[in-house]
């Protein structure tokens, strides 16, 4: 997908496109920091999986993503109407973000691994729940 050619974007916007992390922001960092005094031990950004989880618990086959909100389309539909600037270029950009996060989890479901999919605000306001959530999942992993 290539930008359209009037897209021109100003200082302001560079800057603050700049401080977007593709990895290893602070709440993937979080997680993975009480995960591991919960005794738990995983990769982060494991390429040998599809889609690079955040976190991969390898021993129990549970794959671990924190996800920007926009990036990924939380409340797409409703975010999707407001957008004003590039309107064409996001739409598509995000769309085609959701298509490959299910991609992922499909490709995921059929090596027989658990993708869990967190929004970064999530982890970051009630890491304990997603720390919870997690567990569960490897439980389950236990007692299969």
């Amino acid at each position: 997908m290539k930008h359209p050619k009037s897209y021109d974007s100003t200082p302001e916007i560079r800057k603050r496109m700049s401080k977007v992390r593709l990895k290893n922001g602070k709440a993937e960092a979080i997680l993975a920091k009480r995960l591991w005094r919960e005794g738990y031990r995983y990769r982060r950004n494991y390429k040998k999986l599809p889609g690079s989880p955040d976190i991969a618990l390898t021993k129990y086959h549970v794959a671990v993503f924190v996800d920007g909100e926009f990036w990924h389309g939380e409340n797409w539909e409703e975010r999707k109407s407001k957008l004003k600037h590039n309107r064409e270029y996001w739409i598509e950009k995000i769309e085609e973000n959701i298509a490959r996060d299910k991609r992922v989890d499909g490709k995921l479901k059929d090596m027989d691994w658990i993708s869990v999919h967190f929004w970064e605000k999530q982890v970051l306001k009630n890491t304990d729940e997603c720390v919870r959530v997690i567990l569960e999942l490897i439980d389950k992993r236990k007692n299969n």
